[in-house]
């Protein structure tokens, strides 16, 4: 099992920029990919960014450029650090790991509580 407790999210103004983290705790952690989705109101969850344990990332289109996610092993936190936000970014955000090999519609998928970041015009 691994739990994901996030923190980080608030509220900033358009352009500004915010950082999340992730910490992790169970077992698991050094072989899962980690993730981070964003739900904004009456819309589907999407995946922001991930990044597998060798390091290797993918981010959604709409947010390439202005997020960056990383993670450090041996804290076993993921962080994911977002510049020139928009409104559009508004969102809860949820921290999720998953093994190699499943998807993450998988029930397998561990999610954290989520965070609400908010970016005001």
């Amino acid at each position: 099992q691994v739990q994901l407790v996030e923190n980080g999210g608030g509220l900033v103004q358009a352009g500004g920029s915010l950082g999340l983290s992730c910490a992790a705790s169970g077992s698991d952690f050094s072989i899962a990919i980690m993730g981070w989705f964003r739900q904004a109101p009456g819309k589907q969850r999407e995946l922001v960014a991930s990044i597998a344990s060798g390091g290797s990332t993918t981010y959604a289109d709409a947010v390439k450029g202005r997020f960056t996610i990383s993670r450090d092993t041996a804290k076993n936190t993921v962080l994911l650090h977002m510049n020139s936000l928009k409104p559009e970014d508004t969102a809860v955000y949820y921290c999720a790991a998953k093994r190699l090999g499943y998807s993450w519609r998988s029930t397998s998928v561990h999610w954290g509580q989520g965070t609400q970041v908010t970016v005001s015009s």
